[in-house]
């Protein structure tokens, strides 16, 4: 993880902790390096979620990026994926959505494209770093008329709509959907996109007033749908971030159908259709043991990247496989994407749904779960990384470890994107795995929590 960039961009409390002083500077450093191989006056697209707080560092953005030339067009309230479409689609220089995905209201994120739509790469994101934190004397301001320009897209949002529907081949009518658009940068597209595909559609949480992005909606709170698919007669929920850039789903039943379900039916469904390349998915070490034997049952390899979407697209990549995801719902599908993409996931699965010509829950009885036990222990930044080396930590992992043998695992990592370490454990016995991970967090907590 960088020093200012964790596994998904630049992320903090919007305004104390992501300041706008800091944004500007990213919005300098990386029209700099992102653009330093153009000989032409550089554009930079900003897209932004329905946080309060957008507006600010949108503005503090620009200021950044045209104080050293580059042109700035603002395409407003649009999915993150958009941003990664448009970047190619308007040969633009490089792309930044500014949004904290799934978190609160509070925290706002800086997330950064090139010119081919895809993340940035390590390498890259250390270079902007040098730049804002190692050497800012190199940042050159310009003057006169050598300043960028600011723009305004008016038609952002109907082009990444184009887009998705031009990928799904299938007419989607008689499915009556549940869309919880999480209050977020759904909320300007999703209806539009999923009618148009033929889906008579429901709406939940599509009326962001600045503060209620992810406030007990979308996909990290899910029971809203969950119920809402039920008491409506629903054939299934689609439920997205505040970005929208994740997926979960609900089955008519009102069962959670989580990213891992998701990318087992997808790529079965493309092993089937024969465009499953190299006949393999991309998953990360957090993936359910669960599709492990999915994959083996259905003669399918999985290929285990680092947690993140950026890690899982290296993979895919580098082996040339066009489906990868996470378990949270982030799912890339590499013909259609150069990131992940909620509504192009949904709108995927349903496709297969309605072709399939039976119900949501027959798709996700593809693959069987293994009880999953997560545990978040907040930590404080000087215990980074440091819990690692503690004994008592590390051997009570071990012993269980070894308890659980290979009908169970163990994955104690820290998150990317917050101060916090994550404890999962899977298994076949509930209740032993919960103890295990009650055991394991409260022994983080005691020795170097907050």
């Amino acid at each position: 993880m960088g020093r200012l960039f964790g596994t998904d961009g630049a992320r903090g409390i919007a305004v104390t902790e992501l300041t706008c002083e800091l944004a500007m500077q990213i919005g300098r450093a990386a029209a700099l390096v992102l653009t330093k191989k153009t000989s032409h006056k550089a554009k930079i697209l900003i897209g932004k979620d329905t946080r309060i707080s957008s507006d600010i560092l949108e503005s503090a953005l620009c200021a950044g990026i045209c104080s050293v030339g580059a042109d700035a067009e603002i395409l407003g309230v649009v999915p993150t994926p958009a941003v990664a479409f448009l970047v190619k689609e308007r040969n633009a220089d490089a792309g930044v959505m500014i949004s904290a995905s799934h978190n609160s209201v509070e925290f706002n994120g800086i997330k950064l494209f090139s010119s081919t739509g895809y993340k940035l790469s390590d390498e890259i994101e250390e270079e902007i770093e040098a730049l804002i934190l190692d050497n800012p004397g190199d940042i050159t301001l310009k003057s006169h008329t050598e300043v960028g320009r600011i723009t305004h897209s008016d038609t952002a949002v109907n082009d990444y709509i184009d887009h998705v529907c031009s990928s799904i081949d299938t007419d989607l009518s008689g499915l009556k959907v549940a869309l919880d658009c999480a209050n977020g940068s759904s909320s300007a597209t999703a209806e539009k996109l999923f009618t148009r595909l033929g889906a008579e559609v429901m709406l939940l949480s599509s009326e962001p007033d600045g503060t209620n992005i992810n406030l007990n909606c979308g996909s990290t709170h899910i029971d809203n749908l969950m119920a809402f698919v039920v008491d409506n007669g629903c054939d299934c929920g689609l439920a997205f971030d505040g970005d929208a850039d994740r997926c979960l789903a609900v089955d008519e039943n009102g069962e959670l159908v989580d990213g891992d379900k998701l990318i087992a039916i997808c790529a079965k469904a493309y092993k089937e259709q024969g465009r499953l390349k190299n006949n393999a998915a991309v998953v990360t070490v957090m993936t359910n043991l669960g599709f492990r034997y999915f994959a083996k049952d259905n003669g399918i390899d999985t290929i285990t990247a680092g947690v993140g979407d950026r890690y899982v697209l290296e993979k895919m990549l580098e082996g040339g496989y066009n489906i990868g995801g996470e378990q949270s719902g982030h799912i890339i599908f590499l013909d259609d994407a150069t990131t992940g993409d909620g509504q192009l996931s949904g709108a995927r699965v349903l496709e297969i749904l309605k072709n399939s010509g039976g119900k949501m829950s027959e798709l996700a009885d593809v693959m069987y779960k293994f009880p999953q036990v997560m545990i978040n222990v907040r930590i404080t930044p000087r215990d980074k990384e440091v819990w690692k080396n503690d004994s008592v930590i590390t051997d009570l992992i071990e012993k269980h470890e070894q308890t659980l043998g290979e009908s169970g695992r163990i994955l104690v990592r820290e998150s990317g994107t917050e101060p916090l370490i994550r404890v999962m454990i899977e298994g076949k016995d509930f209740s032993q795995i919960n103890d295990m991970a009650v055991e394991i967090a409260e022994t983080i907590k005691s020795r170097c929590a907050k």
